[in-house]
């Protein structure tokens, strides 16, 4: 099977079932996003982390593609619209209790960075703020059906990045950057 296809030369794709749409479609985009934050979070993985947030990571790169599957069928009563599971926010609620039990408490905002792992962890953490705000969006766009989970989903997750690219830095025995403020 070749790779490419040549039918979205016209600026045009196919969404799950016959429909195709353009390229630039609000739904295009969104399930783009959340393409880009699960490659984001590829690029975490490549670097050396430990294996525990390794498999948080790669847990949360397969929920990404069911997000991905759901946001890509229009169709309300489409198998992906009920693949993700509130099983997936309770595992992500279960794990940030667990790795904060073993950080120090934070008193002040903290700046992306430390090790390149937990920086490309934080990236991440924008990209799912993004692509949450585009699953909203995409929601209030009369006619498109989002599945509510994807939103509450996609809100822990970014929860549960920040306090990833924390453990890693702290694993890595790397502090978090303070933020100076004014």
């Amino acid at each position: 099977m070749k790779i490419y296809t040549k039918t979205g030369d016209d600026g045009t794709t196919g969404l799950l079932g016959s429909c195709r749409v353009r390229k630039d479609d609000l739904r295009i985009e969104t399930y783009g996003t959340v393409d880009e934050l699960n490659a984001a979070i590829g690029v975490a993985r490549a670097s050396p982390i430990d294996p525990v947030a390794d498999s948080d990571l790669a847990r949360i790169q397969d929920d990404l593609f069911t997000v991905g599957a759901a946001l890509a069928d229009p169709n309300p009563e489409g198998p992906f619209h009920r693949a993700l599971k509130a099983q997936s926010i309770t595992h992500l609620e279960e794990r940030i209790d667990a790795m904060e039990m073993e950080l120090p408490s934070l008193s002040k905002f903290i700046l992306p960075g430390g090790s390149p792992a937990a920086a490309h962890v934080h990236l991440a953490r924008t990209i799912c703020r993004r692509a949450e705000r585009l699953v909203v969006h995409l929601g209030n766009v009369s006619g498109e059906h989002v599945p509510e989970l994807l939103i509450v989903y996609l809100n822990r997750l970014s929860d549960a990045l920040f306090v990833i690219a924390r453990v890693i830095n702290h694993r890595a025995d790397i502090a978090d950057i303070p933020w100076r403020g004014l």
